[in-house]
């Protein structure tokens, strides 16, 4: 199969990659390093490999590389780091939203994009904004209540990007 280079700007870095058509970001993203991206059912079911694509949440695995070529690509990793969380990566370690850990930069990056458009979500939006996003530990209860704190946070001024 012929291989054709994209650009991908991903967490602000840009990388250049050569690669067949039928390749998925999800693979991009993962042979590039960036664990946080999680492969989980590979079809769209799990939210695991959920990111920001110019700014819209997608599931990486779901979306060909080609089809990401000269656009921004963030992920949880994007978002703060150890030494400087984002205010949604404190709200889910402080309230206990992360356990096993699998879906928890999806889960981050559906509250990313649900609190970008709805900073003040009710408890109903939250559930709908993180409903494509499968946890098998919490219950859900923990992330719903990280979701609205990473909304208090951010409204009383700790965004961090």
């Amino acid at each position: 199969m012929d291989e054709r280079t994209i650009r991908l700007k991903i967490n602000g870095r840009e990388r250049e990659v050569s690669l067949p058509p039928n390749v998925t970001l999800l693979r991009v993203l993962r042979d590039l390093g960036y664990v946080d991206v999680k492969n989980g059912c590979e079809k769209g079911d799990c939210g695991a490999c959920a990111v920001l694509l110019d700014g819209k949440l997608v599931n990486s695995c779901l979306v060909l590389a080609w089809q990401a070529d000269g656009r921004e690509i963030l992920t949880a990793s994007g978002l703060g780091s150890i030494e400087h969380p984002h205010p949604i990566q404190e709200a889910f370690a402080d309230t206990g939203a992360v356990q096993c850990g699998y879906c928890t930069p999806g889960m981050i990056m559906a509250t990313k994009a649900l609190l970008d458009v709805n900073p003040d979500p009710s408890e109903e939006e939250i559930r709908e904004a993180i409903s494509g996003n499968l946890c098998r530990c919490t219950g859900y209860a923990q992330i719903v209540e990280a979701v609205a704190e990473a909304a208090r946070r951010i409204a009383g001024g700790g965004d961090s990007g």
